[in-house]
C-alpha cells in the first residue's frame, strides 16, 4: 500500500501523523510511505530522517493526496485538504466530526473512507486511540489553567498551590476519566483543592483509591456541579460521549455567578465543549473572558507539546495503521469490530451512529456498505 503522511496544517499544529521509527516498520514491510518535505520538522525530524527510515519526500500535500491510498494524519482535514480527498481512499486521524458539520458534509462528498481515532474502541470500553492524548491533555489542562489564574492574564492572580500561610486554589475537575484522572494528577501534585465529579460510582471509587483523601470524588448531578463551581478557581471540563457532541454540563448562569478572575479549561472542546461559553481557540490566542471568568478553550492542546503527543500517538496507531497497509480497508474492518467503530463515513455514508443523530443525518450500518 502507498501510505501518505501529509504536513499538519491546523493553526500552532506540529505534531506528525508518523515518526521516522513508525515509517520503517511499514516500509520493511514492503509499503510505500510519502512524506510531505518538512512534515516532521515541529518535533525535530529532518526530510533526511525520513528518507533514512525509507521514506519518499514529496513537495506538496497536494502529491501526497494524489499518489496515496491512505492518508494518515493528526489533526481533522482542514478544507483545503478535504478538497484532495479522493473516493475510496482511506483517511486515518482524529475527526471530531459531532461539533462539525462543514467537515462531516465535505467528507460525504469525498467519497473517501474516514476512519476517526477518537471512536476506535477496545475490548475493555475504552478509546485506546483517544487515551494518550487524553493522557497529554489533562496533564495540560491544570498547566494552562495555573497560568489563567495569572492577574496578567486576567486572571484574580492565586498561585495554584498556595504558599503556606496561605490556602491553594479549589479545582473542579468534571468527569473521572482520562482526562480527569490526569488533571487529577498534576493538581494534587502541584498543592491544590481537587474535587472530582462523575457520574460512574465505579470512576469514584477508582479515583478514591488512587488518590485517597488528596481529591474529593463526588458523584455527579446538576446541583453537585453548580454548588462545586460557584466555590471553583478553576473548572476543567473532561467530559466525553464517544463520537457525539459533549453535554453543556456548565451553564452561562453558572459563569456569570463564578467568582471574578476564576478560569475554565474546556478539554471537551474538540467536541463541541461542556461549557455554555465556551468556543474554540487556538495556541496563537488561547483565552478570552467572559463575565470576568477566563476561557481556556484550544482545540488541539496537545499540539503544544507536539514531540510527547506524536509519540504517544504513534505508539498506539502504528499497529492499526499497519493492519489497514497489510489487509486493506474492508479485509481489516471486518476482522476487527473496534476499528470498524472508529469508522464515521464511507462512500459518502455516515456510518457512525452518534454523529448522524448529531447532524440530523441517516445513519448506515458500515457492515452493510463492507
Amino acid at each position: 500500500m502507498i501510505i501518505g503522511v501529509p504536513k499538519e496544517i491546523k493553526n500552532h499544529e506540529y505534531r506528525v501523523g508518523m515518526v521516522p521509527a513508525s515509517v520503517r516498520e511499514l516500509t520493511l514491510k514492503g509499503h510505500n510511505v510519502l512524506v510531505e518535505t518538512q512534515a516532521g520538522m515541529g518535533i525535530g525530524f529532518t526530510d533526511q530522517d525520513y528518507i533514512d527510515a525509507g521514506a519518499e519526500i514529496l513537495q506538496t500535500a497536494k502529491a501526497v493526496f494524489d499518489a496515496a491510498d491512505m492518508i494518515v494524519k493528526v489533526k481533522e482535514p482542514q478544507a483545503v485538504e478535504r478538497a484532495m480527498l479522493k473516493q475510496d481512499q482511506i483517511l486515518f486521524t482524529y475527526l471530531h466530526l459531532a461539533p462539525d458539520l462543514p467537515q462531516t458534509e465535505e467528507l460525504i462528498a469525498s467519497g473517501a473512507v474516514c476512519i476517526a481515532y477518537e471512536t476506535v474502541t477496545d475490548d475493555r470500553g475504552g478509546l485506546p486511540l483517544l487515551a494518550p492524548m487524553s493522557e497529554v491533555a489533562g496533564r495540560m489542562s491544570i498547566q494552562a489553567g495555573a497560568m489563567a489564574l495569572e492577574k496578567s492574564k486576567g486572571g484574580s492572580g492565586m498561585l495554584l498551590g498556595g504558599v503556606p500561610g496561605v490556602e491553594p486554589a479549589k479545582v473542579v475537575i468534571i468527569g473521572g476519566g482520562m482526562v480527569g484522572t490526569n488533571a487529577a494528577q498534576m493538581a494534587v501534585g502541584m498543592g491544590a483543592d481537587v474535587v472530582v465529579l462523575d457520574r460512574s460510582v465505579d470512576a469514584l471509587r477508582r479515583l478514591n483509591v488512587q488518590f485517597g483523601s488528596s481529591v474529593k470524588a463526588i458523584y455527579s448531578t446538576a446541583d453537585a456541579i453548580e454548588r462545586h463551581v460557584m466555590e471553583a478557581d478553576l473548572v476543567v471540563g473532561g467530559v466525553l460521549i464517544p463520537g457525539a457532541a459533549a453535554p453543556k454540563l456548565v451553564t452561562a448562569d453558572m459563569i456569570s455567578r463564578m467568582k471574578p478572575g476564576s478560569a475554565i479549561v474546556d478539554v471537551a472542546i474538540d467536541q463541541g465543549g461542556c461549557i455554555e461559553t465556551s468556543k474554540a481557540t487556538t495556541h496563537q490566542e488561547p483565552t478570552y473572558i467572559v463575565d470576568d471568568v477566563v476561557h481556556y478553550c484550544v482545540a488541539n492542546m496537545p499540539g503544544a507539546v507536539a514531540r510527547t503527543s506524536t509519540f504517544a500517538l504513534n505508539n498506539v496507531t502504528l499497529p492499526y495503521i499497519i493492519r489497514l497497509a497489510e489487509k486493506g480497508y474492508k479485509q481489516a474492518l471486518l476482522a476487527d469490530k473496534h476499528l470498524l467503530n472508529g469508522l464515521n463515513v464511507m462512500h459518502g455514508k455516515i456510518t457512525c451512529k452518534e454523529v448522524a443523530e448529531t447532524h440530523n443525518m441517516a445513519f448506515v450500518d458500515p457492515t452493510n456498505l463492507l
